[in-house]
């Protein structure tokens, strides 16, 4: 049985050259180039009919060890609690107070991106941040 090389995250959303942008913010990701056949995304899209440019965007990690993440444009918004979300690994291997700056540090760097804190967890050793992307997405600092 032949083993999964690869695979992306897809997210449903409203905006995906929005959500796109702010999810290549938070982990130094790009904007993957146009599809085969367009110098760029406005060629792209500009070639698409009414109501389907801009459908879609996606990102990846400039060193290709990260997954591709695939944004999709969907009608209905987003209304429950995420079954699946990133955990964004700010502070591996930290403990305790330094655990908790680093996070904080990060939480600080996102707030202007658009990103939304939710709540903390911490237990006095370990610790993360539950977050909200820019369309209400859950993500966690960890």
């Amino acid at each position: 049985m032949p083993s999964v090389k690869e695979f992306q995250v897809t997210f449903d959303c409203a905006e995906p050259e929005r959500l796109a942008r702010f999810w290549c913010e938070v982990l130094g990701y790009v904007v993957a180039p146009p599809p085969t056949g367009f110098a760029t995304w406005e060629a792209f899209n500009s070639s698409r009919p009414p109501g389907k440019d801009g459908a879609w965007c996606a990102c990846v990690d400039p060193s290709g060890a990260g997954p591709r993440l695939f944004f999709q444009r969907v009608p209905e918004g987003k209304t429950v609690k995420n079954r699946v979300h990133l955990d964004v690994r700010v502070a591996t291997g930290l403990v305790g107070e330094e655990r908790l700056a680093a996070l904080e540090a990060e939480c600080a760097r996102l707030l202007p991106l658009g990103a939304v804190r939710e709540r903390l967890l911490y237990d006095g050793h370990d610790a993360c941040i539950v977050m909200r992307d820019v369309e209400g997405n859950e993500f966690c600092l960890d």
